[in-house]
This record gives structure tokens, C-alpha cells and sequence, in this order.
């Protein structure tokens, strides 16, 4: 039985491995878990997937008011463990999440996904999202 839950602030760290894989090793775990503890500070949550008693998902939720689309959640790093995949389990933990942030008055939900990451934009056309623009990001 799967359970999908918010993880405690505190708790924080034990998303970092799951992160970690989603991002292809490409930014340390150091940094990661330094970013995370940051993170849990600002307007942020983070939602788990647990079988049992391990943890197979993570979906962090960032929280604002945005002019265009009202009170809004922005959906990010989004992982499934690989053997979970394509049974339906991303359907039901975005099902969760709409019915959680919408019982906290948000009203939308908004997100950004990897241009190469065909499988998660096959997933949020289904979802019912559509492209409303571009994401630019320029390092400092």
C-alpha cells in the first residue's frame, strides 16, 4: 500500500538521495542536502511516496501568488523510483497533490520540466497541462 504524504521539515535529508538520481549526479549530494536544508525555510514542501516503509517519490511543492494564474504551486524535482514507473503511480500521487494544495486555496498548478524529458512531457499532456512559455536561466 502506497501512502503519499507531506515530509517534516525536519526530515528534510531523506529526499536528497532520490534528487540526487533525478539530477544524473550532475550537482553534488553535499550540495544538494545544503540547498534542501535552505529550502525547507522558504515557501516550500515537500510531498514523499512511501511503500512501506521506503521511500520511492518525491514531488517538492513551491508555494506563491503569481499575477497571471492566482494563488499557485509549482510542482519540482519530480522522481519515481524506476521500478515504480508505469503503473500508474504518477497519476495518483499528482491526484494527491491537486487535492492537497487545492484543500490550501491554491488554484493552480504550474511547473517546468527538462527539455530532453520526453516521458514527463508525454505525462503532463495528459494531465492536462499545456506549454504556456519557455524557462530561462542565466548562472551567475
Amino acid at each position: 500500500m502506497f501512502q503519499f504524504k507531506i515530509i517534516e521539515k525536519e526530515d528534510i535529508s531523506l529526499v536528497v538521495p532520490l534528487v540526487y538520481k533525478l539530477n544524473n549526479e550532475k550537482v553534488s549530494y553535499e550540495l544538494l542536502e545544503q540547498r534542501f536544508l535552505e529550502m525547507k525555510d522558504q515557501n516550500y514542501e515537500c510531498a514523499v511516496i512511501y511503500d512501506g516503509d521506503k521511500l520511492i517519490g518525491v514531488c517538492g511543492l513551491w508555494f506563491c501568488t503569481r499575477h497571471y494564474s492566482g494563488r499557485s504551486v509549482e510542482p519540482d524535482h519530480v522522481y519515481i523510483e524506476e521500478a515504480y514507473r508505469g503503473k500508474g503511480l504518477g497519476k495518483q500521487f499528482f491526484n494527491w497533490i491537486y487535492d492537497y494544495v487545492s484543500n490550501k486555496g491554491y488554484e493552480a498548478v504550474e511547473l517546468n520540466t527538462y527539455v530532453s524529458n520526453y516521458d514527463s512531457h508525454k505525462f503532463y499532456y495528459n494531465e492536462g497541462f499545456i506549454i504556456l512559455g519557455y524557462h530561462f536561466l542565466k548562472k551567475l
